[in-house]
């Protein structure tokens, strides 16, 4: 079958920042071009991957004149890994585009024009900023173009790195990470090192077969770390010297703990842990509440941005004492524990059961009396019936999925019709649709955009809605 000839538009400029990182652009004839690879400022030739009825999806082939925004990416693997897509835009106007896409999400899918919108919280550590990172083991690395055309020995073809985007059985062997504050790397590179020298097996994601399969590294504020190992099978002689190797290598590890997995998947949350040493978990603390942080617990990986984020969050609910407060979608209940030095009561809903558990444990753990836990799918529990048994709140705070609420969800807010709905995002488009369903009871009063994760896309909102 003959070969499709490559469809290149040339000379894009590209205006705007898009969805999933891409950099936004104009063919001459006015159809949309949505770019990876580039910011911008960039005029670029682009290579369409995807041809629609009204935008083409493209790559870059070539820069023909670089962006003024333009920075030096300071990682060697940057383009191949996929993970700080923006460390090539200088962080000011990283900071720019976030508040722009928050904004403009708002006006174009909420229909909401007039609001006020604070300046984004940006991050003072815009690298090593994240306490959780996972890697995983693989007996096949990832080539470079360079190293396949060459004639040079591959070398060792183990690797501990991430997934390749869009290629789940390709491992990027990683030199050096900018995301986690060391000794991440050094373990990480240690790991490695000690594992080839004793020749213990990298997993073989396609033959499902091997001893070592991922690593998951955790800290804590106090600078205290968590080692989770998953094993494909048991090998207890290596494990104990690989264990007993790290943890005499690097003290700052407080807990070591590790699972079999057998399974065709990587998750952890159906797996036994095991404890090797030290507690199992680690302890974190943020404004004077107290969290016990295992392997499967849920925090948010930016520590400093979270404490703001929700201290912000309280700032909005703007309690006085006497209220009672929702907080849906709770997860561990660090909002809720938030919220409730300051309420009277609190009523916590979320749909898994571990993280309910944690939540009342956390409760105890911080002496709060005032707090109550629900467990179920929320558009199930968040019912008229639930309403029904429960105190009529005065302020609801919400915190969903990437996916936003349910449209019966949103419903019984306007049902419960609480004076005052603080929503948190990490997707403003969904939640501008949900504001969206709110208009006509709720007046928008203020946005808050918050940069959580530097370098990338992403970007966390708060939003202030007023009961009508």
């Amino acid at each position: 079958m003959r070969k499709k000839k490559d469809v290149i538009l040339e000379n894009i400029k590209l205006f705007a920042a898009g969805a999933k990182g891409v950099a936004i652009g104009k063919t001459e004839e006015g159809k949309t071009v949505l770019v990876s690879g580039a910011i911008p400022g960039d005029v670029v030739n682009a290579r369409v991957k995807k041809s629609k009825s009204k935008y083409f999806e493209a790559e870059v082939k070539e820069i023909v004149e670089k962006s003024p925004f333009r920075v030096d990416p300071k990682c060697v693997h940057f383009g191949t890994c996929g993970g700080c897509k923006w460390q090539n835009m200088s962080y000011e106007k990283q900071l720019d585009f976030k508040q722009e896409e928050v904004y403009n999400n708002i006006k174009r899918i909420g229909g909401i024009e007039d609001f006020e919108t604070i300046p984004i919280l940006g991050a003072e550590e815009q690298y090593f900023y994240r306490n959780k990172m996972e890697f995983s083991f693989s007996n096949a690395r990832w080539l470079t173009q360079y190293e396949i055309s060459s004639e040079e020995n591959f070398g060792s073809r183990d690797a501990l790195g991430f997934h390749i985007p869009g290629m789940w059985s390709k491992i990027l062997d990683l030199k050096e990470c900018f995301l986690q504050e060391d000794p991440s790397n050094a373990i990480r590179l240690a790991v490695k090192k000690f594992a080839e020298n004793k020749g213990l097996d990298f997993f073989d994601v396609k033959n499902q077969e091997g001893f070592l399969r991922t690593l998951m590294m955790r800290q804590n504020s106090k600078g205290e770390w968590m080692v989770l190992f998953q094993l494909y099978r048991e090998e207890k002689e290596n494990r104990t010297q690989l264990f007993d190797y790290l943890l005499e290598q690097f003290p700052q590890i407080k807990t070591l703990v590790y699972a079999i997995n057998p399974k065709q998947n990587d998750s952890i949350y159906d797996l036994n842990i095991n404890v090797y040493f030290g507690e199992g978990y680690l302890m974190e603390e943020m404004d004077g509440l107290k969290f016990k942080i295992g392997p499967k617990s849920f925090f948010q990986t930016n520590y400093k941005q979270a404490l703001e984020l929700y201290r912000k969050t309280l700032e909005f609910a703007d309690l006085k004492g006497d209220e009672v407060v929702y907080d849906l979608y709770t997860g561990t209940g660090t909002i809720a524990q938030y919220v409730a030095r300051n309420a009277k009561q609190v009523i916590g809903i979320e749909s898994v059961q571990e993280a309910i558990d944690a939540a009342i444990e956390h409760a105890e753990l911080n002496g709060l009396t005032n707090t109550t836990f629900y467990c179920g799918d929320m558009k199930n529990v968040f019912n008229d019936e639930f309403l029904e048994n429960h105190p009529k709140a005065d302020v609801l705070i919400t915190d969903p999925p990437r996916d936003g609420m349910h449209q019966k969800v949103v419903e019984q807010i306007l049902k419960l019709s609480p004076e005052k709905v603080v929503y948190v995002s990490c997707n403003s488009a969904t939640q501008a649709r949900d504001l969206a369903l709110m208009k006509d009871h709720y007046t928008l009063v203020k946005i808050l955009p918050v940069d959580m994760f530097p370098q990338t896309h992403h970007v966390e909102n708060i939003a202030l809605l007023i009961k009508k």
